[in-house]
């Protein structure tokens, strides 16, 4: 059956490379996951115990895909680094039970959630949505994805950033209080989840703020690398 005619031009649909492929990983829904390693939430100023895990989301196209700089975005002068590991999905639904859960993940990929740390703090204060601190342009930097029947489903492997050749953040994925099962069981209670969506885990202590003229490396050993530029 032929597409229906628009009455303004389709959106770009937006589409993230896979590693070693000429095939594209096409992006549904994005979602993130808050404070998710004690240490993070300990800076932050947070209790770590292990409460229930809550959500947020970012737009599917505030994925800036790799080889791509980031531009400092407007109307914040405090925008912060978060390196994180990123779920892909190939399948989902509602009420996934945790055991069933890895099933759903196509791959895996390390990402970035830029966060403009004084809106958000503004938004906290005021009791109002976080969208202006995460849900700006190319606020989410993403590495191809590694498909997860090459690598398997790491549980554990050393995530870090470096700015400017120096290590400002260096954790681990067994350090996560929700595991990847359970982040995916927990979430499909809230939304029903689809191929396409993207899940970012939550990032380890050590984040801090860029300026632009920064180098920004980051990655996920066992998984993937990746670099960029602040302009």
């Amino acid at each position: 059956m032929p597409h229906p005619v628009t009455v303004i031009p389709r959106p770009a649909p937006v589409l993230l490379p896979v590693e070693d492929s000429d095939g594209r990983f096409p992006v549904r829904r994005v979602y993130c996951v808050g404070r998710n390693y004690a240490d993070h939430a300990i800076e932050m100023g947070h209790d770590p115990s292990r409460e229930p895990p809550f959500f947020f989301q970012k737009n599917a196209d505030n994925l800036l895909p790799a080889g791509n700089a980031f531009p400092y975005p407007p109307l914040s002068s405090d925008v912060h680094y978060e390196v994180e590991c990123v779920l892909a999905l190939k399948s989902g639904g509602a009420n996934i039970q945790a055991a069933d859960a890895l099933d759903c993940i196509y791959g895996y990929a390390v990402g970035i959630d830029f966060t403009r740390r004084d809106l958000q703090g503004e938004a906290k204060k005021l009791g109002r949505p976080w969208e202006l601190a995460k849900a700006f342009e190319h606020s989410a930097p993403v590495s191809a994805i590694v498909p997860a029947s090459r690598l398997g489903h790491p549980a554990e492997g050393r995530i870090w950033l470096e700015q400017n050749g120096r290590r400002a953040q260096d954790g681990n994925l067994n350090q996560m209080i929700w595991k990847v099962p359970e982040i995916i069981a927990e979430l499909s209670k809230l939304f029903t989840l689809a191929p396409g969506d993207i899940i970012m885990t939550g990032t380890p202590a050590g984040v801090g703020a860029v300026s632009r003229g920064d180098r920004i490396t980051c990655g996920i050993d066992g998984i993937a690398t990746l670099s960029l530029d602040v302009v």
